[in-house]
């Protein structure tokens, strides 16, 4: 992941301002909030794209939660309720396999 913001936890935690007669020169501390107020910004942009992306996956996930329910329903009634053209040809083949057995030997 590329790295986005400007500064680190430890860049926040560290910074060291001159001080100026009157106290810390306004100009140093106004530059380093205006990089705090930066990377904020972009900072809230992505969570909030990251909350879009979330959403999106969890509606897809739902929706093929939903096909995997539906397609096991379909496959439950197949199972369950066997068409008589599939007995008739499941009992053909049993005949035919029976039939070579017996009048191999």
């Amino acid at each position: 992941m590329e790295k986005r913001f400007k500064l680190t936890i430890e860049d926040v935690l560290e910074k060291q301002f001159n001080v100026d007669f009157k106290g810390y020169a306004s100009v140093e501390v106004d530059e380093f909030l205006d990089l705090v107020i930066a990377d904020y910004q972009q900072y809230d942009q992505m969570i909030a794209e990251l909350g879009e992306r979330l959403q999106e996956y969890e509606k897809q996930v739902n929706a093929l939660k939903a096909k995997v329910v539906e397609l096991e329903g379909k496959q439950e009634a197949a199972t369950s309720n066997p068409t008589p053209q599939t007995n008739n040809v499941d009992i053909l083949k049993r005949l035919t396999r029976l039939e070579n057995e017996v009048f191999k030997n």
